[in-house]
């Protein structure tokens, strides 16, 4: 098994409203993925994610594309250092 990993990604477009959060909550619990997805006041989506490497590049790559009415223009990825916070995803 590898190493737990922390990303913080932060996707814009249309985004909200779209089940955006839920469909990325379901997809993160189906990898194994603990941590949230939320609104921002600016219209973007923050995902904070924690899991093995392996299944958070596959989250990413699922973020990207989103669910079949958003529309994701950019997506930017911070990569943290792990902390162990979360029991579950959440949409927050």
């Amino acid at each position: 098994m590898d190493t737990k990993k922390r990303v913080n990604i932060l996707i814009s477009g249309k985004v909200q409203g779209v089940f955006f959060r839920d469909s990325t909550r379901k997809i993160a619990i189906s990898l194994g993925i603990t941590g949230y997805a939320k609104n921002l006041s600016d219209g973007r989506v923050e995902v904070v994610a924690e899991g093995g490497e392996n299944e958070l590049k596959k989250l990413v790559s699922w973020v990207k594309k989103g669910p079949p009415l958003c529309r994701v223009d950019n997506v930017t990825l911070k990569k943290e250092k792990y902390k162990g916070d979360f029991d579950d995803f959440n949409v927050i």
